[in-house]
């Protein structure tokens, strides 16, 4: 496969068990770089840890969602910490992802479309018309129009984001078997970058077991 990037989810409060992470998915023959969400940025010591984390490629998956100014004033206040990739709702708005991409500086500004855990079904639930596929297509409009760097969406969605948005595509919902959790739609690895993704979020499948064997078992199924 000529694209092994992945970004490892490190969905976990617990420093110790994050630096282990770290540690062993160091592996030369796939890029890595780490995925940090709410659950620890609002844990004591997360962002003082990551302030002091140097030399890696840092996703912060904050999924703002808010007014212009706040989520503006959001990006502003983690600066500091150096951080490549950050997540913002496009539901959030065109005004807000404009006024959080004038900002954003050196930080790639990526647009969540269609949460993977939802499905046409829960969509219905919460109001929405529309299907999934056709959602996810309106919205990677607005991400081209507002100029972001980057889309997080479905695998199963990246083939119809492609025909309107042309930068960096990041799928998680990523599984190395059958086995979903509580993700509706889910791609296996190879599936993913065949469809075109740049960049997969793999939480559970490295991170739960052993690390390192699980790393390897990603290699090989990207080897096939």
């Amino acid at each position: 496969m000529k694209k092994n990037n992945i970004f490892v989810a490190c969905d976990s409060t617990n420093i110790s068990k994050v630096k282990n992470i770290i540690n062993k998915t160091q592996n030369p023959k796939i890029k890595v770089g780490y995925k940090f969400g709410l659950e620890f940025f609002n844990s004591k010591g997360g962002r003082s840890f990551l302030s002091k984390l140097k030399n890696q490629t840092i996703f912060a998956d904050l999924k703002l969602h808010d007014i212009p100014n706040t989520c503006a004033s959001a990006v502003k206040a983690i600066k500091d910490l150096k951080i490549n990739y950050l997540t913002i709702h496009i539901s959030s708005g065109l005004e807000a992802l404009k006024a959080t991409k004038k900002v954003s500086g050196k930080i790639k500004l990526i647009g969540v479309t269609i949460l993977t855990s939802l499905d046409n079904k829960s969509l219905k639930e919460i109001g929405f018309n529309k299907d999934v596929k056709k959602l996810v297509l309106q919205q990677a409009k607005i991400a081209n129009k507002a100029k972001l760097d980057a889309i997080v969406c479905s695998a199963q969605e990246v083939k119809i984001v492609k025909k309107v948005f042309k930068k960096e595509i990041i799928t998680p919902g990523i599984r190395f078997s059958s086995k979903a959790n509580d993700q509706k739609r889910v791609l296996s690895p190879r599936q993913a970058y065949e469809n075109g993704s740049d960049w997969l979020v793999v939480g559970r499948p490295i991170t739960k077991g052993n690390i390192k064997k699980n790393i390897q078992n990603l290699i090989n199924h990207l080897s096939r």
